[in-house]
């Protein structure tokens, strides 16, 4: 299948009343697992990696084509429509090469700059990102982070964000209205209310960031409200580690090593790791409306 518009998609599920959710991978197990996941639930696809969480010195010396050349290819061959996002990119270089090599959305970090800083540094990223036909997301407001009490919370002005999207010209706006980043259990209150205003302010599909803690009690009003995609990676990577833990042998009291690390065969620690992931991403799909959406969308 031919890999799929980020900005096509999001606006599909703005008008049918769905999101789409962004499952963060970090090898090529996560991205299987979140690849395998959409297959089975039929639904429309984004999958990448960050750069916020990922050493930047790997990301540079190299990381960032090889994760965006290994997403591509699944994506590619995919059964449904995928896109294929770098996700939080650290620099305008490292954005450069995820669309030279195979990215077609790509988000900046920005969240600590100035709205002035942030509109010149994202217009940059849309000049880029045209000249490759791939989407952008861009981020208002700076998130809480639940590991960090004194973290700075700016919560997304309706007004700001009207300007900053007529000023850069972006597809897709991520907000902060509550949500939180790294949240390690239970769920964060959100601004509804705000949410509301900032949608009927911008025109464009919104975003939410730290879809882990974000209340599923507040995922269909959320929609409603102009959300078309739920960022998901804290979650995934406890699963993930989990069902490795659980499927740890002790390594110094088996004959073998090999079937447990990397044979895909049912004892791999890593596969064991991937299906607790998988399984997450389907639930997740059906909570945000997006299983069965694929059969639905044009050819």
């Amino acid at each position: 299948m031919t890999i799929a518009s980020m900005r096509e998609l999001l606006s599909q599920a703005l008008r049918s009343g769905y999101a789409i959710g962004y499952y963060e991978s970090w090898d090529q197990y996560s991205l299987e697992g979140a690849m395998e996941a959409a297959e089975e639930a039929s639904s429309p696809a984004i999958i990448g990696f960050g750069g916020a969480v990922t050493s930047r010195a790997w990301l540079d010396r190299g990381g960032v084509e090889d994760m965006s050349r290994l997403a591509r290819r699944l994506a590619e061959r995919a059964r449904v429509p995928t896109a294929v996002l770098f996700n939080e990119a650290q620099s305008l270089d490292q954005i450069q090469r995820a669309l030279a090599s195979g990215c077609n959305a790509v988000m900046l970090e920005s969240a600590d700059l100035t709205f002035a800083e942030n509109v010149a540094l994202t217009r940059q990223v849309v000049a880029m990102a045209r000249a490759f036909g791939a989407t952008v997301e861009a981020e208002l407001g700076r998130l809480s982070d639940a590991l960090d009490p004194h973290t700075s919370v700016v919560l997304t002005d309706p007004e700001e964000a009207a300007r900053f999207v007529g000023l850069t010209g972006v597809d897709v706006l991520a907000v902060s209205i509550g949500n939180a980043h790294l949240v390690p259990s239970g769920e964060v209150p959100v601004n509804l209310e705000l949410l509301g205003r900032i949608h009927a302010a911008v025109p464009i599909p919104l975003a939410i960031h730290g879809g882990t803690g974000f209340p599923r009690v507040a995922v269909q009003a959320a929609i409603a409200q102009g959300v078309a995609k739920f960022n998901v990676g804290t979650r995934l990577k406890r699963l993930y580690l989990a069902g490795i833990r659980e499927a740890m042998p002790d390594p110094m009291e088996v004959p073998n090593i090999h079937p447990f690390v990397g044979s895909r065969e049912a004892e791999d620690v890593l596969l064991r790791g991937k299906e607790r992931m998988k399984a997450e991403i389907v639930e997740l799909m059906r909570l945000y409306g997006s299983a069965g959406q694929a059969a639905c969308m044009p050819d």
